[in-house]
């Protein structure tokens, strides 16, 4: 089964541009959510987020990940392919 990610961004975000790229690069699948001006997404966002607003925030399997430093730091510690490797039950 493949992973669920889902990703919630601005369009001219350069971190979300940055995250989406490393996904990209991995062939990942993503759900996205451009959130561009839109409080009402953005407050939906940040309860699935524990209270963070900044964007991108990123979910794996319903799990929050963080942000595009978060989604590199785990990647760089070898920890994001076992993530994308592993679906929900």
């Amino acid at each position: 089964m493949k992973p669920n990610v889902e990703i919630y961004t601005w369009s001219r975000c350069p971190f979300c541009i940055r995250a989406k790229a490393l996904l990209d690069s991995k062939g990942v699948e993503y759900t996205e959510y451009t959130i561009d001006g839109d409080e009402d997404a953005r407050d939906t966002m940040s309860e699935r987020a524990n209270g963070r607003r900044s964007l991108p925030q990123i979910f794996i399997n319903n799990r929050h990940i963080g942000g595009c430093d978060d989604l590199h730091d785990l990647d760089h510690r070898g920890e994001l392919d076992p993530l994308l490797q592993t679906a929900s039950a």
